[in-house]
Parts: C-alpha cells; sequence; structure tokens
C-alpha cells in the first residue's frame, strides 16, 4: 500500500512539473508574440475641393474654404471608412484640411480619437505665390527652363510635370519666387520626415489604423521621403486615399491616389 502511495504521489509531481513546462510555454510563447511589432495602416487622405481650387488660385500655406463639392467628398470618404476603426486622427493645421478631417471622422461607426494638429502636414509654401493665378506661376517656372512650352494651363503644367521631377519643381518655385520665401524641397522634406514619427509613436506599439489628412502637393514628397522611388507621378486628387503600412520600422506603400470613394457619388 505504502509502494503505491509513492508511486501515486510520484505520478502527481510528474504531471505538475509536466503542466508546469507547459503552461511556461504558452506563457513565453504568449510574451514572445506580445513583443512582436504590429503592422500599422495610413490611410493618408488629400483635402477635398476647396474655393481656391475652383479658382485655380495657388493654395499653399494660405488657406480657403471647402466647397460644397470639397465637403461632400470628405463625407464620401467617411463614408467608405466608417467600420475602420481609428486609433489615431492626424491633420495639418490649414482649415481645409481640419474640416476634411472633421468630416470622414463624423461618419464613422467606431469610437474616435481626437484630431491631432501637426504643421507638418501643411500643403508647401509657395511663397510671393501664394493667391496668385496658377498659371502666373507655372509660366514664372516654364521661363526660367529657356525651353519651348505650351500656352494652355492645363498642357503648362503636364509639361512641367513631364520636364521636371518633384525636387526639381519645387526647388524650382522656390528660385523664381520673387519674395525668396517659398520652401525648398529640402526644407519640406525634413518636415514631413518629423511629422509621420510623431504620429506613429503611440500607435505602432499595438498597431491599428491611423487617419493623415494633408495635402496634394506634400504628398507625393511626404512618400519619396518615407519610401523612395514609390510614387511615379501620381494624380493626388481632392479626397484621394493613399494607404500604407507600417511595420519592422518599414514603409510599403499599397495605393496611391485612389479615388473610389468619391468615385461612388459619379
Amino acid at each position: 500500500m505504502k509502494k503505491k502511495l509513492v508511486g501515486l504521489l510520484s505520478l502527481m509531481s510528474i504531471l505538475l512539473v509536466a503542466a508546469g513546462t507547459v503552461t511556461s510555454g504558452v506563457s513565453e510563447a504568449a510574451a514572445k508574440e506580445a513583443k512582436q511589432p504590429k503592422e500599422t495602416t495610413i490611410y493618408l487622405v488629400r483635402h477635398g475641393k476647396t474655393w481656391f481650387n475652383t479658382q485655380n488660385q495657388v493654395q499653399g500655406f494660405c488657406d480657403s474654404l471647402l466647397t460644397e463639392e470639397g465637403e461632400a467628398q470628405a463625407k464620401l470618404v467617411g463614408e467608405g471608412l466608417k467600420e475602420v476603426k481609428f486609433r489615431a486622427a492626424y491633420s495639418g493645421d490649414l482649415g481645409r484640411q481640419i474640416k476634411t478631417a472633421q468630416l470622414i471622422l463624423e461618419q464613422n461607426n467606431k469610437k474616435t480619437p481626437q484630431i491631432i494638429e501637426n504643421k507638418g502636414f501643411r500643403e508647401k509654401n509657395f511663397g510671393g505665390f501664394e493667391g496668385q493665378s496658377n498659371d502666373d506661376m507655372n509660366l514664372a517656372v516654364a521661363k526660367s527652363l529657356n525651353l519651348d512650352y505650351p500656352e494652355g494651363s492645363d498642357e503648362l503644367w503636364d509639361f512641367l510635370k513631364e520636364q521636371l521631377t518633384e525636387e526639381e519643381l519645387a526647388n524650382k518655385v522656390a528660385e523664381v519666387d520673387p519674395t525668396k520665401t517659398a520652401e525648398t524641397y529640402d526644407q519640406m522634406k525634413q518636415r514631413v520626415e518629423k511629422a509621420m514619427p510623431q504620429a506613429l509613436k503611440k500607435v505602432t506599439k499595438k498597431g491599428g489604423n491611423v487617419l493623415i489628412v494633408s495635402s496634394g502637393g506634400i504628398i507625393p514628397i511626404l512618400l519619396e521621403s518615407i519610401a523612395p522611388g514609390s510614387y511615379q507621378g501620381e494624380k493626388i486628387a481632392n479626397c484621394s486615399v493613399t494607404t500604407l503600412t507600417y511595420k519592422d520600422g518599414k514603409y510599403t506603400i499599397d495605393t496611391i491616389g485612389d479615388t473610389s470613394f468619391v468615385d461612388q457619388k459619379e
């Protein structure tokens, strides 16, 4: 009887040790998994159409209100993203950017975060060309190239985009700006490179979704700064959505300038 009792106790000890080993293994695996960096998805949206957009006026640091169409565009994007749970939301500090972010989040079915304004996501500063005709600015750039150029507004812009990279175009605008206050490419690149880590700081550990509302001129520079070579001249239309993923310190560009949410209206 005594031998049986000793044997039973030994068996129980073995089982307890085994159970502890399994539990320890599960705990270690769970802890290891918890330490793994999570994936963050970034929804980078250009603001809705504004009054200056309709008047062909240069709109960088200067601002104008969203038109009715612009507000409708933002609501459509919000409707398309209504089931996305955002852990953070950012916009530039310009009124058109903030309003677009607000309208997007108003359509959301989840608990939404407070919008944080970050001037790093502002549009380009076009210096003395701010508020002037886009044609006047583009013409000044074209003349400085000493090349034959088309006269039409759209044709001239397309010509410049074909002749110059984003960096060259930004620097040429700064060069011909009569007030010498327009931003250079490096100045813009530095501020978006600073703004992106600030936007992701609170969410990268657990992962999740982040909304960023910015502008059509600065978004290509942002993309080039975080994923060189990813931007190939795609159009960044009003309320287009560019999606990125961030994991292990690396960015992956998923879509650029997607207008499918806005196109549903048509």
